[in-house]
């Protein structure tokens, strides 16, 4: 029979898997959606929804991911974890039989994807925590390892099945992951089993939990909006609504940390943090997702827009072949991410997470120095030492996280802990596309003018040179001809005086990515240093959490005994629960 704790494994990697799938699938199908609802995905009210489809999910799971924790903790992981595979399963169903088209169907889109955003949050709180709590201190990072790695391989095959199920039926992209989810909830229903019993007599912290929601919801809208063009600008940093929404986000959270302080059954203990490995680990993983959170998306655009052009793929194509371009990230991290768990079983976490952190900044500077038109072993070559680093890092500091707590807690650690690295990812979208759209804004009108001047296209070379850079890389994104997406939003007065040879060149694939490489990969550069500097800076937190710590080794009574024998099969759960509650039984009856 299979050792409990090897199918709770299982199952909580078939949940993160299923969730990080969908967390990418739409970046690629996004255009066969929008086109299946008839709705042209360039036009200026696509762009809202498409924004919303794009984020939302990640918003959404990040602002409930500490709520989630905690309310496990107090009702039982394996239940809710439960609940978040069946919520997840219903809204991939939902999607995949949306009725209506355009606006309508935009919206219905979006609303059943933030019900499977509420069921991604209750997978990704708890499966740490299960995993912390089936498996003895010395197998964790091991374990978490394993898990984790689930994690980057679900975000590269989301990225694959969107373009290739797509093609067929954009349903299919929201199909796909119903078989999953029932069999998931079925298996987690029957098999999983409660080992850290939850205390009794514990109140919700609603005031703490509705102002962490929606604190954090607000700043992370307003970040999300801030991307988006304002009047003039090519960013929407100044945009009142924006301003306002980060303003008031940050109020609420620091309201949040002073609820926290004075209720007595806080939705999060903020003593904890004064758990030296917990505080340093936490650091470390947040300053880690804000140095990689965005390159990933940046590297997309660079494959879309530039690289693959270039080399002769058409830009209907490129959606689909960067993905496959990005997979060396993933076998690095394959490789490293269980052998780093293991190692710092025997090791600690300190060495492993610090020297991944280094790798990471190595793999950043790797970056800046290759010219955009690069030779593909190097780049691939990058992103394995890019996956090696983040491998090396993420299980070691993971389990330093989860033994460093009380096992009552550990459904808030893990939660808090996930929604730090969401939000350092958020963090770092917003950082780094802040960077190259403004590096863009500087030089790219310029940079258009001067080359369609020299085509004979003075006329709409002016047009163009006022449009947002923004349109072009997101038409890149999308998989559009970039020029063909800008000439289509000019007065068609304008295109008229193009001549047929003048636009063949323009709208030719290697003629933009010839014009707009020069400011962007300046613009890439400066996100690279400044994610080696980060990384950097995250060693330094790694170093700061001392040697291994494992509270409480064992935990709870039921863990002792499962710590002690190593493996632990379903019947024998059962006898140990009742020998432990015998002796609880016979001691009070003493």
């Amino acid at each position: 029979m299979v050792s409990y704790k090897w199918v709770v494994l299982f199952n909580t990697t078939l949940g993160v898997l299923m969730a990080s799938i969908n967390a990418n699938i739409l970046l690629i199908s996004l255009p066969a959606i929008f086109n299946g609802i008839h709705l042209n995905p360039l036009s200026p009210d696509a762009f809202q929804y498409m924004l919303w489809l794009l984020f939302g999910y990640n918003i959404i799971t990040t602002t409930l991911l500490v709520t989630f924790g905690r309310l496990s903790d107090m009702y039982g992981r394996v239940r809710l974890y439960n609940m978040g595979f069946l919520i997840f399963t219903v809204g991939s169903v939902l999607l995949s039989l949306v009725p209506s088209t355009g606006a309508t169907g935009a919206m219905e889109l979006i609303l059943f994807r933030l019900v499977q955003a509420v069921g991604a949050a209750f997978l990704f709180a708890n499966s740490a925590a299960l995993i912390t709590d089936a498996f003895p201190h010395n197998e964790r990072g091991k374990a978490l390892g394993i898990n984790q790695v689930s994690f980057l391989v679900g975000s590269l095959l989301g990225l694959l099945l969107g373009g290739v199920l797509s093609v067929f039926d954009w349903r299919l992209v929201f199909l796909v992951s119903v078989p999953v989810g029932i069999a998931g909830t079925l298996w987690s229903y029957y098999k999983l089993k409660e080992i850290d019993r939850p205390k009794a007599a514990q109140k919700i912290d609603w005031y703490g939990n509705i102002t962490f929601a929606v604190g954090l919801t607000v700043l992370l809208i307003g970040i999300t909006y801030g991307l988006l063009p304002y009047g003039s600008s090519p960013m929407g940093w100044y945009n009142p609504f924006v301003v306002a929404s980060v303003a008031l986000g940050i109020l609420l959270l620091v309201a949040f940390v002073a609820i926290e302080r004075r209720v007595k059954d806080p939705m999060f203990r903020l003593e904890l943090f004064s758990i030296r490995m917990f505080t340093a680990a936490n650091a470390a993983g947040m300053l880690g997702a804000i140095a990689r959170g965005g390159v990933f998306l940046l590297l997309i655009i660079l494959l879309q827009g530039i690289w693959l052009p270039l080399h002769g793929y058409s830009y209907e194509s490129t959606p689909f072949w960067s993905g496959v371009y990005m997979a060396p990230m993933m076998v690095g991290f394959v490789v490293m991410g269980p052998l780093s768990g293991w190692l710092s079983d025997r090791h600690g976490a300190r060495f492993l997470a610090t020297a991944g952190m280094i790798v990471s900044a190595i793999a950043f500077l790797l970056l800046a120095a290759i010219p955009f038109n690069f030779t593909y072993w190097e780049f691939a070559a990058i992103l394995v030492l890019m996956g090696v680093g983040s491998g090396m890092f993420a299980a070691p500091n993971t389990a330093s996280i989860m033994n460093s707590v009380p096992p009552e807690n550990r459904g808030a650690a893990s939660g808090m802990r996930a929604t730090l690295q969401n939000a350092g990812t958020t963090a770092s979208l917003a950082v780094f596309f802040t960077i190259v759209i403004l590096g863009l804004a500087a030089s790219l009108p310029t940079a258009l003018s001067n080359a369609m001047g020299s085509v004979g296209a003075m006329k709409v070379a002016a047009d163009v040179s006022q449009l947002p850079p923004t349109a072009a890389l997101f038409a890149a994104f999308l998989g559009y001809n970039p020029v063909k997406s800008m000439l289509s939003q000019l007065p068609p007065n304008d295109t008229r005086s193009l001549s047929n040879q003048t636009i063949q060149t323009i709208t030719s694939q290697t003629w933009f990515p010839n014009t707009i490489a020069p400011s962007f990969t300046s613009s890439l550069d400066i996100a690279f240093y400044i994610g080696a500097a980060l990384s950097v800076l995250a060693a330094l937190a790694s170093l700061l959490r001392g040697r291994q710590s494992v509270h409480g080794a064992g935990g709870s009574k039921l863990e002792m005994e499962i710590d002690r024998e190593g493996e632990m099969d379903e019947s024998r759960i059962h006898v140990v629960e009742e020998r432990i509650e015998g002796k609880g039984r016979g001691g009070r009856r003493g």
